[in-house]
């Protein structure tokens, strides 16, 4: 959580987290699949009682909250949500529908299957449009439809109920992300969000080229650019 409190501190209301669910159906907020890497505790997150997970401390002192208390502790921020296991669909839109959260959300996953099924779910728990982002065969569709491939069909098919490409801003020493791409997206009415982005001279170049969302480690640059070119709002 003090992750999340220092972003807010910081000015940011839009924050990232990924989602897991425990054996008993409680959603976290946790990146890994397992606790082995950055807690003092190991296993499978999805294959742990919630009391089990509950005990583990990121790097030894902070406990790893529930995705309904990280909701409930900002009420002012809007949360970009990734689905890291099927497992975690049904518990998170309970959540969701619990804590009334529909407008504050943006859904992605690396998996194409994975935000299929949750669009899917989705009516059963709000009639409302719930902003969810391209999945990964989609955003290889636009990407060859920006360099005039003849994915027009596929890309339109894969946008259904999208709001926004999340993609890399480069792959290796290559760009990802470039103003082709960028406008190919805008005309077909989708947002461009690039991770993860740390060096300044890269989030200016994206900034320049006319994406609309930076994710980044390192909130503090990302604020400094965003402020030199007056686009920050606190």
């Amino acid at each position: 959580m003090a992750a999340f409190q220092r972003a807010v501190d910081l000015g940011y209301r839009y924050l990232e987290t990924d989602a897991h669910a425990t054996a008993d159906g409680v959603v976290v907020a946790f990146h890994d699949r397992t606790l082995d890497r950055v807690t003092d505790r190991k296993g499978a997150v999805e294959a742990l009682p919630y009391s089990e997970v509950a005990r583990a401390r990121i790097h030894g002192t902070e406990p790893i909250p529930r995705l309904e208390d990280l909701i409930g502790s900002f009420p002012d921020a809007r949360f970009n949500i990734d689905l890291k296991e099927a497992s975690v669909i049904g518990p998170l839109a309970r959540v969701l529908h619990r804590t009334n959260a529909w407008d504050r959300i943006c859904l992605t996953s690396f998996s194409t299957r994975r935000l299929t099924q949750m669009r899917a779910r989705l009516p059963m728990f709000t009639d409302r449009d719930v902003c969810t982002s391209l999945g990964p065969r989609g955003v290889m569709a636009l990407r060859a439809k920006s360099y005039g491939g003849p994915t027009a069909k596929l890309v339109r098919l894969a946008s259904t109920g999208v709001a926004c490409a999340q993609v890399p801003y480069g792959l290796g020493p290559l760009p990802f992300v470039t103003e082709a791409f960028v406008a190919k997206a805008h005309d077909l009415g989708l947002k461009v969000h690039a991770w993860t982005v740390n060096d300044p001279a890269v989030m200016g170049r994206l900034i320049d080229i006319g994406v609309d969302g930076i994710m980044t480690d390192d909130l503090v640059a990302l604020r400094h650019v965003l402020s030199s070119r007056g686009l920050w709002r606190h």
